[in-house]
């Protein structure tokens, strides 16, 4: 228990009046960040690096930090509200938060997501204290096998999301994989799909894909609506608390998918969206009424969001003890500590165990902080649906044009997530499910790396997954979900069918 006397220590360091203030910043950009359209935690934090320079490091770190895992708990607000993620593991989010908010309820969804968000963040945290750095090393175990393995089980755990058509769901998937194919081979370089335009070069970028499919086919879908009528109506709070009835589900799903985020966390070379899928599959295959995922599901939302918030403190524990970042935003973070002339790692606790333990120890307070800005302050949020859509439209669209701008100064970016946009629009008329074609696009460029890099070491046997353990066991995993998903199908169809000859 001797990390327990230093965390004491950290509390000194973190509740200094100068350090509460760079976290309260922090924070509050962070919950800013992830409610715009277009930006997001790593954007974000690479974004307001600059503002750090002058600080001192303990503060700058504190504030990145807060940067990062605020704008987790900030992407929910749009994607509850108008349907728009404001990042990428807030995607989930919509499936279930936006139907809530349509139902009057978006406050629960709000307030779940909230408390998941909190209470998840809080575990990461004391995993982090307790446990990380013996978890870390049994990180290091995983090569481009298990992670292939772990792309794996995320796609074949999409089959949950395919809507009522299993063949929409599965030609959006491969729609999805079809986008993530452009640009450049990982393994020989050569440029695929570019048709001699540069700017494909690097392939389609997440914020113009995600944007264009959501955020714009939604303002189409609720521009026409405004036009065919008169009278809109726009969702409403009316509390934040869910149902008596409601709160055993809702914690079972927060308690899972708060170790879920952990441990995928702990993990070199994924992200927050991978936790908020399984956690979502999970959710749906052991409810005892899956049907109601989709239609405003309390779990669908606490449980992805908790994940996605537990995700963040996993994913410092390589960071802070081995010096390996395990996502994009954690790269940003790495960069933070170098350019502040520290070096993350084991030594960092022996050569200063004052500043990263008070950084540890900003994370309880910080999460503490967003917890009010969440929940007494939902309404303040809410505020968004009173706003009449004929004024709501603009400002949003402008919002997507100019956040997707930003990210790479890119014209090419906005007239991308425009055609997606157009795309989204007539695929939602037509019913498709979007969900099955950003989510693979997001984890077909680490299933191709990892596969091609797989082969490589296992001189082009495929066969060579299975005789290692871990990766083994994944893909098995991964196979059985598919069938059991597949049967499942096939059993639903024909029920179906029966009812209607009946």
């Amino acid at each position: 228990m001797e990390s327990v006397g230093f965390l004491l220590g950290g509390f000194e360091t973190a509740l200094t009046w100068t350090n509460l203030l760079y976290c309260l910043v922090g924070v509050t950009f962070g919950m800013l960040i992830g409610v715009l359209p277009g930006l997001g935690p790593t954007a974000g934090t690479a974004l307001l690096l600059p503002l750090t320079f002058a600080l001192e490091p303990v503060s700058a770190i504190i504030m990145l930090s807060g940067i990062y895992y605020g704008s987790m708990y900030g992407g929910t607000i749009t994607s509850v509200l108008i349907n728009t993620p404001g990042e990428a593991a807030s995607l989930i989010t919509c499936l279930d938060g936006y139907p809530l908010a349509k139902q009057g309820r978006a406050g629960v969804a709000l307030g779940s997501a909230g408390i998941g968000s909190f209470i998840g963040g809080i575990i990461s945290i004391i995993g982090l204290v307790l446990v990380g750095p013996i978890l870390a090393k049994q990180a290091l175990k995983f090569g481009p096998p298990e992670f292939f393995a772990m792309v794996s089980l995320g796609l074949a755990l999409l089959l949950g999301l395919m809507g009522k058509s299993l063949l929409k769901g599965i030609l959006g998937a491969l729609f999805g994989l079809s986008l993530a194919f452009v640009g450049q081979d990982p393994s020989s370089g050569i440029i695929r799909f570019a048709f001699g335009e540069a700017h494909l070069m690097n392939g389609f970028d997440f914020i113009s894909i995600a944007m264009g499919l959501f955020g714009l086919s939604e303002l189409f879908l609720n521009a026409e609506a405004s036009m065919s009528s008169n009278a809109e109506a726009l969702p409403k709070v009316q509390g934040l608390l869910p149902h008596r009835e409601e709160w055993k589900p809702m914690m079972k799903s927060i308690g899972r998918g708060s170790l879920l985020g952990f441990f995928i966390g702990l993990i070199p070379g994924t992200n927050s969206v991978i936790p908020t899928i399984l956690s979502y599959s999970m959710e749906k295959k052991l409810a005892k009424d899956p049907s109601r995922f989709g239609k405003g599901a309390i779990e669908g939302v606490a449980g992805p969001e908790t994940a996605n918030n537990s995700y963040c403190g996993g994913a410092l524990v390589p960071l802070f003890t081995l010096g390996i970042p395990s996502s994009p935003a954690i790269a940003v973070l790495l960069g933070a500590f170098i350019m502040h002339g520290l070096t993350p790692g084991p030594m960092l606790f022996q050569k200063n165990p004052e500043m990263v333990w008070g950084i540890i120890a900003s994370m309880f307070v910080g999460n503490a902080i967003l917890l009010i800005m969440n929940l007494p302050m939902a309404n303040f949020w809410a505020r968004l649906t009173l706003v009449p859509y004929r004024l709501l439209f603009p400002i949003i669209l402008m919002i997507t044009i100019v956040g997707t701008y930003s990210l790479n100064n890119s014209l090419f970016d906005v007239g991308a997530m425009l055609v997606f946009g157009i795309i989204g629009y007539f695929l939602k008329k037509a019913e498709f499910p979007l969900a099955p074609i950003i989510l693979t696009y997001v984890l077909g460029v680490l299933l191709e790396k990892t596969l091609l890099q797989s082969l490589t070491i296992f001189e082009g046997s495929f066969f060579g997954f299975f005789t290692r353990p871990i990766s083994g066991t994944i893909l098995t995993i991964a196979i059985i979900s598919i069938v059991f998903s597949i049967v499942a199908s096939m059993k639903n169809r024909r029920l179906v069918t029966e009812d209607v000859e009946m």
